[in-house]
């Protein structure tokens, strides 16, 4: 920040401003907290007051990550836990955000992603075009089963 140290109530003020704009999950704040100078204490202090306010939820944060990304980013399931996992998302509380997203638009984005990326891969056989196919998949994060269901003949 500054040359002043912030102060407990500011940071409050700040991250609560922060939280109602957009989801935001407590590693997150508590980043911030360690980037700002806060002290271990006085972090735990806030996180604990922005979770009773219910500016920060972990949960709500988890199903709204993992619908985006998978709606808009076109992510894979294991793509989408990695990331969670990254931001200290509880594995139980991943397996509930990860099975909200709906199997059936899961595949056909797989589908669509596969017939796009079809078009413009070069190979010199249809066993390096599938197996170009099927390493493009699992960057996305999909799981080698659903590959195998989607990819085209």
């Amino acid at each position: 920040m500054t040359a002043r140290e912030m102060t407990e109530e500011e940071a409050l003020s700040r991250l609560a401003t922060l939280c109602s704009k957009a989801e935001r999950c407590a590693y997150e704040m508590t980043e911030k907290m360690r980037r700002w100078g806060l002290s271990e204490d006085a972090q735990a202090r806030v996180v604990s007051r922005l979770t009773k306010d219910r500016y920060i939820d972990n949960a709500r944060y988890a199903r709204a990550f993992a619908r985006d990304k998978a709606e808009y980013n076109k992510w894979g399931s294991m793509k989408i836990r990695m990331a969670l996992r990254m931001k200290h998302i509880d594995d139980d509380v991943i397996d509930e955000a990860l099975s909200g997203i709906e199997d059936k638009s899961y595949e056909q984005t797989l589908r669509h992603l596969l017939e796009a990326k079809a078009k413009s891969v070069k190979a010199s056989s249809d066993y390096e075009r599938r197996q170009k196919l099927i390493r493009f998949a699992l960057g996305r994060g999909f799981t080698y089963n659903i590959i195998e269901r989607c990819l085209p003949e």
